[in-house]
């Protein structure tokens, strides 16, 4: 049997992953796994349980034991719920954001999660949006992306999100907490963020995502991906 085709698209925060991945998953109707929100929840849940970010082993045990369930709303958006209790808002915070990366440093917390990012593989194909898609968690995907921007350009785009929502934010730390994260998310020593080998590097830090998407598309259709729709 063949296995199923994934189409990995991994990179730093603010580059556009989400977006061009869950246009990839629409416009192939396949599944979709957003990594980082597993991160993200297992960081929010260590807050909602008195466990410190620090403590490795009992954040491990979180991670083991994550109740986390993803649905679609009316509206297209991915709710995330912990425990039954709808986390999603928190865990896109610039909070839930350094949670994610503090607690994905830990080895035992990649490993715990690994196997339930892998389940995600499921037929007709799976996008899946992260930091270590192509590199860790589906090295055999037939098409690997890594989607980059500058530190200044990603941290411009997402002030313009937290002002647009009403919040009250300092460039400035912005595009602090972000070069922070790529050092902590690029020099850990497990599954650090670098390209695989093989994946295809895009820089969206002067390109619309719609010519983002075109270039990806590109590769698709040359692999024959979309050839069921």
């Amino acid at each position: 049997m063949a296995e199923v085709p994934v189409i990995t698209v991994d990179g730093p925060s603010g580059a556009g992953k989400g977006t061009v991945s869950h246009l990839l998953a629409d416009t192939l109707g396949w599944h979709f796994l957003d990594s980082g929100a597993l991160y993200r929840v297992t960081g929010q849940a260590c807050l909602i349980e008195g466990v410190s970010w620090d403590d490795h082993a009992a954040v491990t045990e979180v991670a083991r034991h994550l109740e986390v369930s993803f649905t679609t709303a009316a509206s297209g958006e991915i709710l995330v719920a912990y425990k039954g209790v709808d986390v999603s808002r928190e865990i896109r915070t610039e909070e839930g954001g350094r949670g994610a990366s503090t607690v994905a440093a830990i080895p035992a917390v990649r490993e715990a999660l690994l196997a339930r990012q892998r389940e995600f593989r499921r037929a007709p194909g799976l996008v899946a949006d992260g930091r270590d898609m192509g590199t860790v968690v589906f090295p055999s995907a037939p098409l690997k992306i890594f989607l980059t921007a500058s530190a200044q350009e990603r941290a411009e785009r997402r002030y313009k999100q937290l002002i647009a929502k009403g919040e009250n934010v300092s460039l400035a730390r912005l595009l602090e907490d972000i070069q922070e994260r790529d050092e902590r998310d690029s020099s850990r020593e497990v599954s650090p963020l670098v390209p695989a080998e093989d994946a295809i590097v895009i820089d969206s830090t002067a390109t619309s995502i719609e010519d983002v998407f075109a270039r990806v598309m590109q590769e698709v259709t040359k692999r024959g991906m979309n050839a069921s729709r």
